[in-house]
């Protein structure tokens, strides 16, 4: 297998940086999801507001900075908001639409940490195939240069068909490493999506909790 890659040519060298930068982006991304799947996000909101039912927001600031990941982080800035207007006896409107702010504020930040570096994985997606190809064109372009040396089909042929045949190496390598760059990082934008949803419900549940019981 590493000889076949080797047969590549120049083009492998800038191939396989893909491929490394690819696999420790997925492999960083894949962890960060994977802790944050461990919280059950449910349960943080339903004590969350049964601490705030009660009248203790200190108890549901401890909550949210316990448990962390972005839906709890933005629960948190929500909540701070909540206790500084709160000791002003602000009005419930004013309350909804400042926490409901800093919330939407926060949340942008949030999700720009859970999407970070999946852009390297649209570039990888995107370069691979075509640095393969460079390498495949730039292979038939030696082959048949050697052709034209020889001056002679019957003489150089066999050639030529293995040239092009490695140069194809690099193609293939471009396609598999875009493939490993572009499927997990669909699987990590729809789990990117449930996240954005779960910070929009939360946010929802926070501002309609201010209304109702404020």
């Amino acid at each position: 297998m590493l000889e076949q890659l080797l047969k590549g040519g120049f083009m492998m060298i800038p191939l396989m940086v893909c491929s490394l930068v690819s696999l420790a982006v997925v492999y960083d991304r894949w962890m960060a999801f994977r802790a944050n799947k461990q919280i059950d996000t449910l349960s943080l909101r339903a004590k969350v507001l049964a601490s705030l039912r009660a009248g203790n927001i200190d108890a549901a600031i401890d909550e949210c900075a316990a448990a962390g990941g972005p839906v709890a982080s933005v629960l948190l800035a929500g909540l701070r908001s909540y206790k500084h207007l709160h000791g002003k006896n602000e009005s419930s409107e004013t309350m909804r639409l400042v926490v409901g702010q800093v919330m939407e504020d926060y949340s942008a930040q949030a999700m720009s940490t859970v999407n970070k570096r999946l852009d390297v994985l649209t570039t990888v997606g995107t370069a691979a195939p075509l640095l393969g190809m460079t390498g495949t064109v730039t292979g038939m372009i030696v082959s048949f240069a050697g052709l034209a040396a020889k001056g002679s089909m019957a003489g150089g042929g066999g050639a030529v068909a293995d040239g092009i045949a490695e140069a194809l190496v690099t193609t293939a390598a471009g396609l598999i490493i875009a493939l490993t760059a572009v499927i997990p990082q669909s699987v990590f934008n729809r789990w990117s999506d449930e996240i954005e949803l779960e910070i929009e419900e939360s946010t929802a549940d926070f501002v309609e909790f201010i209304l109702t019981h404020h």
